[in-house]
């Protein structure tokens, strides 16, 4: 433009990154003297959530409520999952020495230091930030920063306490962080433009069986013959049933689909994984992964859940959970230590069958905003 002045930077700009031009700089050629695109920030956040995934994305809905009170602050966020954070995230930050040293030399208004882990909570030490909330790093052990994460610590540290539980996991995070949980709901990124496609035709409804839980976590297995009679039972009243997990639910998988005639696509990487999620009508999943995909994907859903209290599992009206008719006796145990009975041996194909077809008849819930 002539006669602009190309000399003014506005460092205090969204877009800015200093070592590089900017997005609207790229796309339209503009300046900071007269720049329509100009976004002064005001406020600068930090969230510390690392991983697991599924802990990262039930994190997001904070996101939203960060945006709706304070519009024009600037959020960075540290985790093992940069590419699954939402678009609306400015800064997403590997955990990683590069990462470490951008925020040790930057001020924050807010920190909200979200693990409990060691790392994580050490580093929230270091951060210069105007408020802290979460978890420090005190005399070697993690420890709340103030009153508000009080009562999140002990649902760690007491068992009792977490069974007593009536808090949903984002209604925890929220009070955490000084909010109130308003019912926002989770946040992906748009992969719409990866151009994955699938030939998934059916009559009925598409549902998608998520039938692992990982290694680690056997105290969560359900047997593969009841994931079977699911499957039949689906197929038998004319619904396309598709098998989902990751390569150690391989195997398990091909049997299962061998015994019910259930679909099996094969497994996928991450973000191919997600957008196979989003063909399906309905996941059934225990408490994985796949689970809090199928939320951000707003899927219907039925959860099989055993170890864990039902009430941290915010499900957005988008289904229901079932739990097996014999108490679990392993409240939060990788594996079962109960000689007298394993519980998921007490939950009927029947009662999971039922579920299904009970939550299929829910009205399709809008797709949340972008």
């Amino acid at each position: 433009m002539a006669g602009e002045d190309r000399s003014v930077v506005k460092v205090d700009c969204r877009h800015y990154r200093g070592y590089i031009p900017c997005k609207p700089h790229k796309l339209h050629g503009v300046h900071c003297a007269d720049c329509r695109f100009y976004e002064p920030v005001t406020e600068r956040f930090l969230i510390i959530k690392l991983g697991a995934l599924g802990d990262v994305i039930r994190t997001t809905p904070l996101v939203r409520k960060i945006r709706a009170l304070h519009p024009q602050a600037e959020i960075w966020w540290l985790t093992l999952t940069p590419d699954f954070l939402p678009d609306e995230v400015d800064r997403k930050l590997k955990f990683n020495l590069s990462s470490i040293l951008q925020i040790e030399e930057t001020e924050f208004d807010y920190l909200f230091s979200l693990d409990k882990d060691y790392e994580a909570a050490a580093l929230a030490n270091r951060v210069n930030a105007r408020v802290k909330r979460g978890f420090l790093l005190k005399d070697g052990k993690t420890a709340p920063a103030d009153e508000l994460a009080y009562r999140k610590y002990l649902t760690g540290v007491f068992d009792d306490v977490n069974k007593a539980n009536t808090q949903s996991y984002p209604e925890e995070i929220f009070e955490i962080c000084g909010f109130t949980f308003g019912g926002e709901k989770y946040m992906l990124p748009n992969f719409d433009s990866d151009g994955y496609t699938w030939d998934i035709d059916s009559p009925g409804q598409v549902v998608g069986l998520n039938t692992g839980c990982g290694g680690r976590w056997t105290s969560r297995l359900w047997a593969e013959e009841r994931w079977a009679d699911v499957a039949k039972g689906l197929i038998s009243r004319g619904h396309k049933v598709i098998l989902l997990g990751g390569e150690q639910e391989d195997e398990r998988n091909k049997r299962i689909a061998a015994l019910s005639g259930a679909d099996y696509l094969g497994f996928f990487p991450l973000r191919q994984f997600v957008n196979l999620v989003d063909q399906v009508d309905l996941v059934v999943t225990g408490v994985t992964m796949g689970m809090h995909i199928a939320i951000g994907l707003n899927k219907k859903i039925v959860l099989i859940n055993n170890i864990f209290n039902r009430n941290e599992f915010e499900l957005y009206g988008l289904g229901k959970i079932v739990e097996p008719d014999k108490e679990c006796r392993c409240f939060f145990m990788p594996k079962c230590v109960n000689r007298d009975y394993f519980c998921l041996d007490h939950l009927p194909s029947e009662k999971v069958l039922d579920a299904v077809l009970e939550v299929m008849e829910l009205p399709t819930l809008a797709a949340p905003a972008k």
